[in-house]
């Protein structure tokens, strides 16, 4: 399958929501934060598939703002695995030349969360390959209204005009200013929404779903949705014979 993939058509980002932890481990017979530690096997050949293919960004989604509501221990669990991975990853990141990067509300995580975060950060600002963005505490309305708000005092203090306020002064106002757009997001699972995800950044994402548990999610996964998004015609409004120069 990875040879059938189209190396001068790649999406430059790539976005996953990694959903299905806890239904992979109920099937099992366990709790819920046993598919939350067997997910990292997931996340590396993730990455790993991204950095061969030359992807440039990849944002994950792992722990949203509706998150906080689930039940006190899975959340203390899930920052644990949080911590322990950025320690056992930084490593690996570093011989692949990976940059780790986060969007989302990280002041709201605990403070050996944002310590581990910010050691990562600046042992891995100099690497020039695949930048991973991990989406902590993260909601695109949240994103969506904190730009709004960033922008709302700018307006109030005059230092900027109503008309100066473009799609381009809003987009440099969320969490991924100068970041592309994501061309391909990929959710696992089964199920058919993007759960108030990159909500501004997605207007012409493709969307690719598959009911592969993230768990049991692994390269030929990823290759199977790169495949299928290089069979789509991107027009971006326009018809599909502008799309071909022969309209």
């Amino acid at each position: 399958m990875k040879e059938q993939i189209d190396r001068q058509n790649i999406p430059q980002h790539i976005a996953v929501i990694m959903d299905g932890n806890g239904r992979w481990a109920q099937k099992k017979g366990a709790m819920r934060i046993f598919g939350h530690r067997n997910a990292l096997t997931a996340v590396r050949e993730t990455i790993e598939s991204c950095v061969d293919l030359g992807v440039k960004y990849l944002t994950l989604y792992a722990f949203s703002t509706e998150n906080w509501s689930r039940p006190q221990d899975e959340v203390n669990a899930l920052m644990e695995i949080l911590i322990n991975s950025i320690t056992n990853e930084v490593p690996t990141m570093m011989e692949n030349n990976i940059t780790l990067s986060s969007i989302g509300n990280i002041q709201s995580l605990p403070d050996s969360a944002q310590r581990k975060l910010q050691e990562a950060y600046e042992l891995t600002k100099s690497n020039t390959g695949l930048t991973v963005f991990l989406a902590l505490s993260y909601s695109g309305r949240w994103e969506i209204q904190q730009a709004v708000q960033d922008i709302a005092k700018k307006l109030v203090n005059q230092e900027i005009n109503l008309e100066e306020i473009t799609q381009e002064l809003i987009s440099a106002h969320m969490n991924t200013a100068n970041v592309p757009d994501p061309e391909l997001l990929v959710r696992t699972s089964g199920e058919l929404r993007i759960s108030n995800f990159l909500l501004w950044q997605m207007a012409y994402t493709e969307l690719y779903f598959t009911d592969t548990l993230w768990p049991d999610f692994r390269k030929e996964h990823l290759w199977e949705a790169i495949l299928d998004y290089q069979k789509r015609e991107r027009r971006f409004g326009k018809t599909g014979a502008q799309i071909k120069g022969k309209g």
